[in-house]
């Protein structure tokens, strides 16, 4: 048995600028100007960051990011800000903290070259105290991202990520020092190394005691507040306690208690507003994985934002925190095997010193899918990335093995550098692979969502299987067309056989652009987060096992309908993803014709009624039941062990409904836009245009709709409605105030205060 008892915390400084003492920690995101593809600023334009100009350009075939990148242009940026600094600095230490910049960035200070990093997915410091003085100084950012391509999926370009600056002392404790040790559940060990002006280290311990502790776990996520200081300075410490134990024997234990692993792989992208990691997108993105019912996230595949890990560590998600894609041999010709040589060490000490102490990290990575997974060679660079990991960090670590051909069990020593193996679609080898390496511990860190089912009884039946990660969560930009599906007579085949212009983005996730649940959501949270009526007799379920990851309400019911052959065209879909399956009854011109119900239920059995007129019952099996009968227009409802759900025939369009979800800091709300009839449905095939437009105190951050094929770009103030839904993402321009967004079409319009 693997054993660990782990107690991790987050550091959370947020100061404001201007204060009488200098504050230690001040976000730096106002005030920048920027200029694309030259360094001259007399053509700059202000900015606020996060910044990603990509996302701000238009969709362009021609692109040397290409279907990798979304067909949106890179290329190189400047970014310019004047750092003003009077008295109160003197004699103080400052440093710049860049949470992230894509990519291949240099930070200079007054016309200094003060540093700079070149993964664009590192978080980085920078010394600064050399190269300021008092009154005004200038710092420039240089972002190099033209060397194309370098990424297999939407990565943005820019400062896309927070800015601060860091002041204290000349002796200070050293941020991503800052490490908690747990000889028991009950005692706290706060462990942090104290840098003095000479430049030599000196290391500080705190000890807590702690009676009674709650414990940290997806259903209970309780968070503890302390703080670690010496010599004047002081640093803020928020943790959470928890024990992680595995075996091939008893599976992933939390706490003691067994736990299943429902996770979804996510890119580091927000849609439409591209990847600028504004805290409050970054958040969305953890809610809505919550709310879909994981209990776990791949951050596939690098290092996710700050933010993010809080917001897992708040809300009750597990991460496995990723490094690479890949390593020597290259995918892309600018990918990271360019940066390997020189910088692997560099990027696993950012990320394991950055975000060793959220408790929600379970597990790091050290890559996925790597092309020279047949060379001999790799088994030594897993082993040196490995043991580099533990002498930061004592979690287990992994990395995503995948096979493109026949040969698997050659993987077996690559396999064993491992704590736990991950799986990329491959799980269909675990029992056989059981039987021939009984220690190994599994997990299946990419799988299809036409498989759901599959990997449900397999991770449930299996001890050593201890779960399952989606591709994907949620839907993103770039990796163009994987998962969707399409009509005879478009561009036919794979998202990797050629160019699949205009669609620019993927949709293979459970949750789409506008956030979201496609009916695959509720099926797997059906699946995962209800016990079956008939778990007593089924022998592929284990009560003792069972995922109790969540607390959100679970369904026991949920319909949908199945687009019938021939509505659009004829239908053709791809290895990632499903039929295109719709929570509607609205079926104009398919009057008579047959139609294919989806009804997903824990219960033995569902009946079907249309217009309160009984069609049939009929049993579940692997949690749904199938309903196939003519289209009539109507109300169509499904009821299963007392609970029901209906679907309602909708008229013409008669309003617009706009439904707001504000973000914890105000920072940003998110509007979904959604075009309805005379009692409210939703008209499923409205795609009006739309015009968004924002007063006071706020901007329009960015408008679009979950159809991966729209030319549409994402910073317009006009896009269409795609079945009869749209987003708009308002800024606002301070904490306090409000602001107005109008959202017309035709004629219809409709305005809400935010």
């Amino acid at each position: 048995m693997k054993k660990g008892i782990i107690l991790c915390f987050m550091v959370l400084l947020t100061t404001a600028i201007g204060a009488k003492e200098a504050a230690r920690k001040q976000l730096l995101n106002d005030g920048w100007q920027f200029v694309l593809n030259d360094s001259d600023f007399t053509k700059a334009q202000p900015v606020t960051l996060p910044h990603d100009w990509s996302i701000l350009q238009r969709f362009d075939a021609a692109t040397p990011a290409g279907n990798d990148g979304g067909y949106l242009p890179t290329g190189k940026g400047w970014y310019r800000r004047v750092l003003t600094l009077g008295k109160e600095y003197q004699d103080k230490k400052i440093r710049l903290y860049f949470e992230g910049v894509y990519m291949d960035s240099k930070v200079y200070v007054n016309g200094h070259l003060a540093g700079g990093w070149p993964y664009g997915y590192s978080s980085f410091w920078v010394d600064a105290t050399p190269y300021l003085h008092f009154g005004k100084n200038e710092v420039t950012v240089s972002v190099d991202n033209s060397r194309q391509k370098n990424c297999r999926w939407y990565a943005g370009s820019g400062i896309y990520r927070n800015v601060w600056m860091v002041t204290t002392g000349k002796t200070y404790i050293d941020d991503w020092s800052v490490q908690v040790r747990t000889p028991d559940t009950h005692t706290v060990e706060l462990n942090a190394m104290l840098v003095r002006e000479d430049g030599t280290n000196e290391p500080i311990q705190r000890t807590i005691h702690i009676d009674n502790p709650q414990l940290w776990s997806p259903d209970n996520p309780y968070l503890y507040h302390t703080e670690i200081e010496a010599e004047g300075d002081k640093i803020p410490v928020t943790y959470g306690i928890r024990t992680i134990e595995y075996s091939a024997e008893k599976g992933l234990l939390l706490n003691g208690k067994p736990l299943n692993l429902n996770g979804a792989c996510l890119h580091h992208d927000n849609g439409i507003i591209g990847v600028a990691a504004y805290d409050d997108a970054e958040y969305r993105k953890a809610r809505l994985m919550k709310e879909a019912g994981f209990n776990a996230v791949r951050t596939s595949h690098n290092p996710p934002s700050e933010a993010f890990l809080n917001a897992c560590d708040e809300l009750g998600l597990l991460v496995i925190d990723e490094a690479f894609d890949g390593w020597r041999d290259a995918k892309n010709d600018h990918d990271y095997s360019t940066l390997i040589d020189e910088w692997w060490q560099h990027d696993l000490q950012a990320m394991v010193c950055r975000d060793r102490n959220h408790p929600s990290i379970f597990c790091w990575s050290i890559g996925n899918e790597v092309i020279e997974r047949k060379k001999i060679e790799v088994i030594k660079t897993a082993h040196k990335m490995i043991q580099y990991i533990k002498t930061l960090d004592d979690r287990p670590v992994t990395s995503a093995l995948a096979a493109w051909d026949a040969d698997w069990d050659i993987y077996d020593p690559l396999a064993a550098e491992h704590d736990i193996v991950g799986y990329n679609y491959m799980m269909r080898k675990a029992e056989s692979d059981h039987e021939r390496v009984p220690n190994r511990v599994m997990m299946q860190t990419e799988s299809y969502a036409r498989d759901t089912w599959e990997n449900y009884e397999r991770t449930t039946r299996l001890p050593y299987v201890i779960g399952d990660f989606v591709w994907t969560g949620l839907d993103y930009l770039g990796e163009s067309g994987i998962g969707r599906w399409y009509y005879e007579g478009d561009a036919p085949g794979e998202h990797w056989e050629r160019p699949l212009y205009p669609w620019h983005a993927a949709y293979c996730g459970d949750v789409d652009l506008t956030g979201l649940r496609k009916p695959v959501s509720h099926y797997r949270s059906i699946l995962w987060n209800s016990k079956p009526a008939d778990a007593d007799k089924m022998a592929s379920y284990d009560d003792n096992k069972a995922s109790y990851a969540n607390k959100m309400p679970v369904e026991q019911i949920y319909m949908a309908v199945r687009e019938p052959e021939g509505y659009h065209g004829s239908i053709k879909t791809t290895l990632w993803g499903t039929h295109p399956t719709f929570e509607s009854w609205t079926w104009e011109g398919w009057e008579g014709k047959e139609i294919t119900v989806e009804v997903y239920s824990p219960l033995p059995s569902v009946k079907l009624y249309l217009n309160d007129q009984l069609i049939a019952e009929q049993p579940t099996e692997k949690m749904m039941a199938l309903f196939t009968l003519p289209y009539t227009p109507g109300t169509l409802r499904a009821e299963a062990g007392g609970e029901s759900v209906t679907l309602q025939t909708a008229g013409k369009p008669a309003a617009i409904r706009l439904t707001a979800e504000s973000g914890k800091s105000r920072e940003l709300t998110f509007v979904t836009v959604e075009i309805v009839d005379a009692q409210g449905n939703l008209v499923p095939e409205a795609d009006d245009e739309l015009t968004f437009n924002v007063r006071g105190n706020g901007t329009l951050l960015g408008a679009g709709n979950a159809d991966i094929k729209s030319e549409e770009p994402y910073f317009d103030a006009t896009h269409h409605a795609w079945k009869g839904r749209a987003l708009a993402v308002i800024r606002h321009n301070s904490p306090k105030g409000k602001a107005t967004l109008t959202v017309s079409a035709k004629q219809l319009s409709a305005s809400i205060n935010l």
